[in-house]
């Protein structure tokens, strides 16, 4: 059956050539294949390794600049960066805007992603399961960017790359390393619009940060 197939789309494309030729055409063009990130973009974006695949919007993959020296790493996408394609686009987001920002740096001088690519429904923890599945993903961004510090933000971006169960708040503040990497863990930006008074731990963070770029 798939030698048919394939049989069928040779000879089309034999006849579509041959006619191009009869018509004087005798030079042609392709575009580029994606290569690095824009790749791996490409293979993420039709990714059904679990069942996240069947309620997702749009597989959020990540954004930034592919040559940054600090990537921010969540743990999932909500429901506006289910329905944009984009990481940290609703108040979460804004909020993360606003410290990098703080920073000196716009969002287009760092990489922004998560450890799930995909939209756990009703915003819910990603599970063991699904982190199994797309941490590769993440570990593949990393080292593509190759960034000198990734920053996770929250319990699960911390424990995954770090390869931990210690808590977030034993976590936060301390340098870790993430296969030569050093990692800054610090609180989820959903969790300082609940708990604004932990704001100035995560600057105090981002101090660390900004030291270790310098």
């Amino acid at each position: 059956m798939e030698n048919n197939r394939l049989k069928e789309v040779v000879d089309k494309l034999k006849a579509y050539m041959k006619l191009e030729k009869e018509a004087g055409v005798s030079e042609y063009y392709f575009a580029k294949a994606p290569s690095g990130l824009g790749t791996l973009k490409t293979e993420v974006s039709i990714c059904e390794k679990c069942g996240l695949s069947r309620t997702r919007k749009n597989v959020v993959f990540g954004a930034g600049n592919d040559k940054a020296k600090l990537v921010f790493v969540g743990e999932a996408p909500g429901e506006d960066e289910d329905i944009q394609g984009l990481p940290f686009v609703g108040r979460a987001g804004q909020l993360l805007t606003k410290i990098i920002e703080a920073m000196g740096l716009s969002r287009k001088d760092v990489y922004i992603a998560n450890i799930l690519k995909c939209r756990p429904p009703d915003n819910r923890p990603p599970a063991p399961e699904e982190i199994l599945a797309c941490r590769d993903n993440l570990r593949r961004q990393i080292d593509m960017i190759k960034p000198r510090v990734i920053c996770t933000l929250g319990k699960f971006a911390s424990q995954t790359l770090l390869n931990t169960e210690t808590p977030i708040s034993a976590l936060r503040g301390k340098f870790g390393t993430y296969n030569g990497i050093k990692v800054m863990p610090t609180f989820h930006p959903a969790y300082l619009l609940r708990n604004p008074g932990e704001k100035k731990f995560v600057w105090e963070d981002m101090k660390k940060v900004m030291r270790e770029l310098s």
